[in-house]
């Protein structure tokens, strides 16, 4: 068996020698005034101190942005055959307005077939696309009009998408939000009275909303969701994007939810942040997940995104162990202010007819665990859900998850449901949640549906599966497809799809091949020595470093641009 957080793989697989250099592309090294600093090009073995510095986090990790200047003006994109060229309506537009210098200067094609042509019988990126060889002819674009017709009857497309007046509302900040300004009045009025205090007090009428409004708002019917049994996905952070959210689908995951949005972005309508709550229509229960520091950002974001999107429950972040949200008094930092946390949990269910969920760790200190305290009072407040994180804040995801704990919260609720989160990434580990937790309604999985997001059909097949290199290529390749058809194809499209799959791969690379294992299944916090894989693509698929990461990239992406950057989260990638 394995021992000591060490994964133990069949001996003909281990490279016993491997030694370390830096990939000084992948890698930024802090000098004393916090500059970065490119390590020297004949520098291979690293010294003692070397090493010391090449721990812990890249900081400011760079984002590529393409060159305007070398990009075909918008209006031009979708250019049809006998179609007038069109004036563009911009004052200095930094972008080409001669196509002929376009496609003359327009990088060669990355591949020959179009994914969104396809599928959809024409390219939103027009002559833009870098896969555009199929649908550009002679200089313009063309369009598969019986495969387009086709898609849009049939076709499952992404959803919630901001409108230009909902955005111009929030920016001159005319969206009337007098509902929810009025329901957290009331309850800041009702629920943090002294329990000494009067019941029958009269509470003071707020603008257009009488008291007797909010009461008939407080009463409306609530719809429900049933979580028995369902495998939830956890809302990741950078890497529970769309594109992932749809291959986790296709696997078996019942439930999704969008990735942490910020409350505050949300409000004042950045595109940035409303990217988070798109939906795909295969996501038949989707919710999105909020974060913020007080109950007035809470109700008016409930308010908003149920009337303008399409989402079946809202998540309330209260598991956010980063440092700066926490400062802030948002994420974990709410589990301090517990007054404040009342009124946003009261508020934001009060303004919702959709479910309230709540999503926690087991507290802040390592010495103090307060979640079982919290989750009747959860219920009492109105939530209709909460996910218990088995560790606290301090741990972050260090330890094991404490499943004993997530019992006990459970139990203090036995009617309320309670959803277990932490360290799932085998049917034997879902098994042994229910084992240890019987109280709990289902299981959430995070970084195990990113390591091998396979893992949903694993558990509804109850079995343990191999998946070969070429397998694991396909999944990565539908994957880029996907992020092609929401970012785009055009040359910021490719590029963004190429950063997130970068991103996810920093997981995906920890799924170690069943066949390769002495002790089957893997556990989520154990690490196996360097190891090769049964072929060339799998070896490749395996390695922890950051440069093959970008080599799988460009297997369907193409060559990296000039100028491309990619500084893995965490320096330890960094080597080769």
């Amino acid at each position: 068996m394995s021992s000591g957080g060490v994964c133990k793989i069949k001996p003909e697989f281990v490279i016993r020698e491997h030694p370390k250099e830096v990939a000084e592309e992948c890698v930024s090294i802090p000098t004393s005034n916090n500059e970065a600093e490119e390590p020297s090009a004949k520098r291979k073995k690293l010294s003692k101190y070397e090493k010391k510095k090449l721990k812990g986090q890249n900081k400011s990790r760079p984002a590529f942005r393409c060159d305007k200047s070398l990009e075909l003006c918008s209006t031009l994109m979708n250019l049809l055959d006998g179609e007038n060229i069109p004036a563009c309506p911009r004052k200095n537009c930094p972008t080409l307005h001669d196509i002929d210098e376009y496609l003359e200067k327009k990088p060669q094609d990355i591949n020959e077939t179009c994914y969104n042509f396809e599928i959809q019988g024409e390219c939103s990126r027009g002559l833009g696309c870098r896969f555009g060889k199929q649908h550009i002819i002679n200089g313009r674009n063309i369009i598969n009009t019986p495969k387009k017709l086709e898609w849009q009857e049939t076709g499952l497309k992404t959803i919630n998408q901001l409108k230009n007046d909902v955005q111009q509302a929030l920016r001159k900040r005319t969206y009337n939000f007098e509902i929810a300004q009025s329901i957290v009045e009331y309850n800041n009025n009702k629920y943090r009275q002294e329990s000494n205090e009067r019941n029958d007090q009269k509470v003071q009428t707020l603008g257009a909303v009488t008291d007797e409004d909010i009461i008939a708002l407080l009463k409306r019917e609530k719809k429900k969701i049933d979580f028995k049994n369902k495998l939830v996905l956890s809302p990741l952070t950078t890497v529970g994007n769309l594109p992932f959210r749809r291959i986790c689908k296709e696997y078996g995951a019942d439930v999704t939810c969008g990735e942490m949005a910020m409350c505050s972005a949300l409000l004042q309508g950045a595109p940035q942040e409303w990217a988070l709550v798109k939906r795909h229509q295969s996501e038949n229960i989707f919710g999105v997940q909020l974060c913020a520091n007080n109950p007035y950002l809470f109700a008016k974001c409930g308010q908003l995104l149920e009337k303008e999107i399409e989402v079946d429950y809202i998540d309330v972040n209260l598991g956010c162990p980063i440092d700066l949200v926490y400062r802030e008094g948002a994420g974990c930092g709410l589990l301090r202010r517990p007054k404040v946390l009342e009124t946003c949990i009261r508020s934001l269910c009060d303004v919702l007819t959709i479910p309230v969920t709540v999503k926690t760790r087991m507290g802040i200190y390592n010495s103090e665990n307060i979640a079982h305290n919290l989750v009747p009072k959860f219920q009492r407040w109105g939530a209709a859900a909460v996910t218990i994180h088995g560790r606290t804040k301090e741990q972050r995801y260090t330890k094991q998850s404490d499943w004993n704990y997530i019992e006990e919260c459970a139990k203090s609720s036995p009617e309320f449901p309670i959803i277990g989160n932490g360290d799932i990434l085998c049917y034997e580990d879902y098994k042994n949640a229910f084992i240890t937790s019987p109280s709990i309604s289902a299981v959430m999985i995070g970084r195990g549906a990113l390591i091998k997001p396979w893992i949903f059909q694993e558990i509804k097949e109850q079995k343990l599966f191999d998946i070969s290199s070429s397998e694991r290529f396909e999944v990565i390749k539908k994957y880029v497809n996907y992020g092609l058809e929401h970012w785009g194809s055009d040359n910021k499209g490719v590029e963004t799809t190429r950063r997130f799959l970068l991103e996810w791969l920093s997981f995906l690379y920890r799924y170690i091949p069943t066949g390769l294992l002495e002790c089957p299944p893997q556990k989520i916090n154990e690490r196996p020595p360097y190891f090769k894989g049964r072929d060339d693509l799998e070896t490749l698929m395996v390695s922890p470093s950051a440069s093959d990461w970008i080599k799988i990239s460009e297997m369907l992406l193409g060559k990296v641009p000039e100028g491309f950057q990619f500084l893995p989260k965490h320096k330890a990638n960094s080597y080769k």
